[in-house]
């Protein structure tokens, strides 16, 4: 699908939701109106269109939101819609909104440490990474089962094709903007066969 269609395609699922937009607790801000569209009222996204948003720390939105914005981070979507919401405080409005939205429960996250055998070779990585490599646990940065900590995102319950992509981006080079690198040199490290193991592990986290 292309772009344009993309986009004419969240516009007129933008009019249809915020037509019911009673329906959910939070009132949708007037500046999230053009986010809402692809990552819907609710924040949780939609599969092979945009990623999941609901309860991802407010200054890590914000800072992605600039980097779209100044070219750091580019997408033929995401870059253009960036532009909407460029002033200010549309931003500040926009990345609270979805920041305050609940992300789904997860009921016993797993912290770093509780097993001390791990054969799953996605689960290794997510909880003792492989310091051979240089690859530290997911765990360590992105917290127990992947819920986020504070600048570093939930992985949990994102949608698997976004992961793929973001971590293939990050190995090719193609995506940038990370402090000191620290994301692209982790990936770079991954095989392909791994980058999909990681998403869909993320992806099921229950």
């Amino acid at each position: 699908m292309s772009s344009t269609k993309i986009s004419q395609y969240c516009i007129g699922l933008g009019v249809l939701l915020l037509s019911t937009s009673s329906a959910f607790s939070a009132p949708i801000p007037p500046a999230a109106t053009v986010c809402v569209s692809c990552h819907m009222p609710t924040g949780m996204g939609l599969p092979n269109t945009a990623p999941m948003l609901a309860g991802m720390d407010e200054a890590y939105l914000s800072h992605q939101v600039d980097l779209f914005l100044n070219g750091k981070r580019v997408d033929s979507l995401m870059t253009p819609m960036a532009g909407l919401i460029a002033d200010p405080k549309n931003k500040a409005e926009a990345v609270s909104y979805f920041s305050s939205l609940a992300a789904p429960n997860i009921k016993k996250p797993e912290q770093r440490g509780d097993h001390a055998i791990i054969t799953d070779p996605a689960r290794k990585l997510v909880y003792q990474g492989d310091w051979n490599r240089n690859i530290p646990a997911c765990s360590t940065c992105h917290g127990a089962s992947g819920v986020g900590v504070e600048a570093f995102p939930r992985l949990a319950n994102q949608h698997q094709d976004y992961l793929e992509e973001q971590l293939k981006a990050w190995k090719n080079k193609t995506r940038s903007g990370d402090h000191n690198d620290v994301m692209g040199s982790i990936a770079r490290q991954l095989t392909d066969t791994e980058i999909s193991q990681l998403s869909q592990y993320f992806a099921n986290v229950k």
